[in-house]
């Protein structure tokens, strides 16, 4: 494959494509983050879910036997830039909607309803998805993620690489 020199000069963003090397990541990665947001929790609104909420239904069903709180905490803050209020808030949501109860160790749980409306969020999160990832192959969006995770490292952030902050501890 033969590449083209390109001008690699930091630039302002321009409405074309033509000096695409050269632009900020900073105001891309944030116009990215602002829009995407944006359209997931438009998507989950429609269900009157909060993404908090979702994040908490997905992240207790996938530990037997749930999370406390503290866990919930924990897991959730640590990547997604809420404050362990939100979480909480997230959580109390779910049980006042009898959608989680409060299992046995003080560990959240949850219920039939609570995995029915789990499910049907899902179906939400795969729709957003796909529409997310529209005209993307997944070459296209693995090489991305290789280029941001990449740019994490070389700023020297790699504790933000590990996937243990991505899963649940137990």
């Amino acid at each position: 494959m033969t590449t083209t020199p390109q001008n690699t000069q930091l630039t302002t963003p321009k409405a074309d494509d033509a000096n695409l090397a050269g632009q900020p990541i900073g105001y891309w990665s944030h116009a990215t983050h602002k829009a995407v947001i944006r359209h997931i929790r438009g998507a989950l609104a429609t269900q009157d879910v909060t993404q908090p909420q979702w994040w908490v239904l997905n992240r207790t069903v996938l530990v037997e036997g749930g999370l406390t709180r503290q866990e919930l905490r924990e897991s959730l803050t640590v990547n997604l830039d809420h404050r362990p209020e939100e979480i909480d808030q997230a959580l109390y949501g779910l049980l006042a909607r009898g959608w989680m109860t409060e299992g046995g160790e003080d560990r959240y749980v949850l219920t039939d309803a609570g995995h029915e409306a789990k499910e049907r969020i899902f179906e939400v999160v795969r729709r957003v998805r796909a529409e997310i990832h529209a005209g993307i192959t997944d070459e296209e969006y693995a090489a991305a993620l290789t280029v941001m995770r990449r740019m994490i490292s070389n700023v020297g952030a790699d504790e933000l690489l590990s996937p243990d902050r991505w899963l649940p501890k137990r």
